[in-house]
């Protein structure tokens, strides 16, 4: 925690460097490291938003949806989990540069309209939550983070109090994929079922993997009543 409290101050003291590549910029990302974000604009899964291998591929569902349709509506993402992306996202999990929420959640806030077919305000924003222990070591949420400007730019309601993680769970990164499902199950519950019921839910995280940790978010919101939950992160793993 004062980890990220320290960052915090030196940015106030040192404002406008880029994070990534130490350059003077007009934000913590300069225009240079978002052009260098591999960005998932086509050719993607038409349900999980996973791109494919190939540019040239129309939109269509992969294997693996068609194989086990998931339990949420859809799920997209801004770019591939790689290079300057990658960068952003451990500093800003890992080395406390809150700062990097700001660019990186408007860069989610920009996509938003295109990457769902709904009208931004028809939803009711979740973040993943962290668990209580996780969140007083990190002295913050990522996931929150990157909501709070998404909702902010947006106006859309947030809430970030009624669905909580009631388990503290090994980070996922540590785990085989198969794994993963195990560790998170029963790891969340939701305190006001009625904040959900009927409602269309935009659950947003930073990192989609392997989908374990949202499908077990979306398995719980569901149980509490919410219509649909769409999923919007800010960077996806793509596997071969």
């Amino acid at each position: 925690m004062f980890g990220s409290i320290l960052n915090s101050l030196l940015d106030i003291i040192a404002p406008h460097v880029c994070h990534i590549c130490g350059r003077r910029a007009d934000s913590y990302l300069c225009k240079d490291c978002v052009q260098g974000i591999n960005l998932i604009n086509d050719g993607f899964c038409t349900i999980c938003g996973i791109p494919f291998i190939s540019k040239a591929s129309s939109l269509h569902v992969c294997g693996r949806c068609i194989k086990k349709k998931p339990k949420f509506t859809m799920a997209r993402s801004i770019g591939i989990y790689e290079d300057v992306l990658m960068d952003a996202v451990h500093k800003l999990k890992y080395n406390g540069k809150t700062s990097l929420a700001k660019p990186l959640g408007l860069l989610m806030a920009e996509k938003l309209s295109s990457a769902f077919s709904l009208e931004p305000k028809a939803f009711l924003i979740v973040p993943v939550p962290l668990h209580k222990k996780r969140l007083k070591e990190r002295g913050f949420n990522q996931s929150l983070l990157l909501a709070r400007e998404v909702a902010k730019t947006h106006h859309i309601h947030l809430d970030y109090l009624n669905f909580k993680r009631i388990r503290y769970t090994e980070p996922q990164i540590n785990l085989k994929d198969k794994d993963r499902l195990k560790n998170v199950k029963g790891a969340f519950s939701v305190k006001d079922a009625l904040i959900f019921k009927g409602k269309k839910i935009l659950l947003i995280d930073d990192v989609y993997t392997t989908g374990a940790t949202v499908t077990e978010c979306v398995k719980v919101l569901k149980k509490a009543g919410a219509k649909t939950v769409h999923v919007f992160t800010l960077a996806r793993v793509c596997r071969v």
